[in-house]
């Protein structure tokens, strides 16, 4: 059953019903979607799939030779073209007559074995291809060569593109539709643990229970999930071992570029170097404070990925175990921990609800925000600011996942620390909760216009 993704179906069969020539590109990391995206697209209509290879160019242009003779012609020949340009002007020829995609999947790979594929195509697009009513889409993994090789204004297929989709990882609304079984605690910590990941939701399984799937899932040293971020370290990056330990780094709280230093023992140079590269797979993210300009010193490193998040913190440290087959010793010694675990991913699910409900103004942006506090001299963090555009109006948000109801003291003590931000006018507070609110919780903001309480279970 294929899940979601509605914006981005509407959005390439407007493009394919535009009665012209079209090049889209498609891109995100592994395992977000991208092909299945692509395939539920062309249901119904005449396509050429192609996959790129790992590979030399003729074994290439064999594959592509292939796909191109069943999806027209539905021959099984193994007769290769002579060269790409044959096969382009075949397709050509073709897409005269008829309306087709033609679809290249994993683009990179084919760049990599023939590097002029992108000037050969360039040449067949402006003085053929333009001309026709075929829809190509060119679809890669590798997000850096995607922008820069393919989108990037030094591209020879530069101000060919008609339109492009980044597949980002599922919301927790969609995510859960994967899950359906479970309630809604469930659900949001399996969106937690597989950050959204359409690959990774596939493997919940709906007739077993929570437990059962995560120690099925990442507790089996039989299962993909098992050993899946080393697979994807080994599969995209030159250098695993060194990644693996600014990922593991970051994962045990060291969030500022000399912490991380001081840990891996990394040259500053090297460490920002690696850092970037992570961020482009998505495995990691630089943040900001919401409110600072994107040059802020302020800047931290945290993992972006869920289910890195939740491999790096409980299952990396039990390889051993779990290869020996504890995983119900192992389940028993983090279940205790999955709570923690949820506090950024609440952050996460409340950010995605400010966004779509009816806020008292309107926003440009919604973050988290740490800096210093002049009033009481010292730290502070807000786990959520939604700002106005006009920069004089905010909402402060308070999101707690703990098992007990959130109480007066919560309330009283953020309303406290939000006295230091003078510079919003006008302010609201809201403030999520997992488990609900105390008597005097309500009883204290039953008359206050400016504050929310939000329970989790209203939430979706």
């Amino acid at each position: 059953m294929f899940i979601g993704r509605e914006r981005e179906l509407n959005s390439l069969n407007n493009h394919y019903n535009s009665g012209k020539f079209e090049l889209f590109c498609i891109y995100g990391r592994r395992r977000v979607g991208k092909t299945e995206l692509i395939k539920e697209f062309i249901k119904g209509k005449k396509a050429v799939f192609f996959t790129g290879v790992e590979d030399t160019k003729r074994i290439n242009l064999s594959e592509l030779s292939g796909s191109i003779r069943e999806a027209l012609y539905g021959s099984k020949s193994k007769a290769i073209y002579a060269d790409f340009k044959e096969a382009f002007t075949d397709i050509c020829e073709y897409a005269k007559k008829e309306h087709i995609v033609l679809v290249i999947d994993e683009y990179p790979y084919l760049a990599k074995s023939y590097p002029g594929i992108s000037s050969l195509l360039q040449v067949e697009i402006d003085h053929k291809l333009k001309d026709t009513n075929i829809f190509i889409i060119l679809c890669g993994s590798s997000m850096s060569f995607m922008e820069t090789q393919v989108m990037g204004h030094k591209s020879p297929l530069y101000g060919r593109r008609t339109g492009q989709i980044k597949v980002l990882p599922f919301d927790f609304e969609t995510s859960r539709k994967f899950y359906a079984c479970g309630t809604n605690l469930e659900q949001a910590v399996v969106f937690g643990v597989t950050g959204g990941i359409a690959k990774y939701l596939q493997l919940f399984n709906n007739d077993k229970n929570l437990s059962e799937n995560i120690k099925n899932n990442f507790l089996n040293s039989d299962e993909p999930l098992f050993e899946e971020p080393t697979n994807l370290l080994n599969q995209e990056l030159r250098e695993p071992a060194l990644y693996n330990s600014i990922i593991t780094a970051v994962a045990t709280g060291s969030s500022k570029v000399n912490e991380i230093e001081t840990k891996t023992h990394l040259k500053s140079s090297i460490c920002v170097k690696y850092l970037k590269n992570l961020i482009e797979l998505g495995i990691i993210k630089r943040e900001i404070p919401v409110g600072e300009k994107p040059t802020s010193k302020k800047s931290i490193y945290r993992l972006n990925d869920g289910m890195f998040r939740f491999w790096y913190r409980f299952v990396y440290k039990n390889l051993s175990k779990i290869r020996l087959g504890f995983a119900e010793q192992v389940y028993d010694d983090i279940s205790g921990q999955i709570p923690d675990f949820m506090g950024e991913v609440f952050e996460q699910i409340c950010m995605e609800y400010m966004w779509k409900t009816k806020l008292p103004f309107s926003v440009s942006e919604i973050g988290r925000w740490w800096g210093n506090n002049p009033i009481k001299k010292s730290e502070q963090e807000v786990d959520l600011i939604a700002i106005a555009g006009s920069g004089d109006k905010a909402v402060f948000c308070e999101c707690k996942w703990r098992n007990e109801a959130l109480g007066k003291s919560i309330i009283e003590g953020f309303l406290e620390n939000c006295a230091m931000f003078s510079l919003y006018k006008e302010k609201h507070y809201y403030f999520f909760s997992k488990s609900g609110f105390t008597t005097g919780a309500m009883e204290y903001t039953k008359n206050r216009d400016d504050i929310r309480l939000i329970e989790f279970r209203e939430m979706f």
